[in-house]
């Protein structure tokens, strides 16, 4: 099972893809998200999202924003 990840910045959609795990920069902390993760909304601090999917390891630089995760989806807004 996988990920629906999508991550938009003001500007543009920045991803749209099926991935294996999330990682971002939560307000108290850095986090995981997996499958079948709990629902969860979260402000995001100036860090690294990094996503992992068939093709490996990818990154996004954000200034902030915030993830919400719901049934095995991932949104993610983020100033860059």
């Amino acid at each position: 099972m996988s990920l629906n990840l999508r991550i938009v910045s003001p500007e543009k959609v920045e991803f749209v893809g099926t991935v294996d795990r999330v990682v971002v920069p939560g307000a108290s902390g850095e986090f995981e998200i997996l499958t079948n993760h709990a629902p969860i909304i979260s402000t995001l601090d100036s860090g690294r999202i990094t996503f992992f999917d068939s093709e490996g390891e990818h990154e996004v630089k954000a200034m902030g924003g915030f993830v919400e995760v719901q049934k095995n989806s991932v949104n993610i807004c983020v100033e860059l």
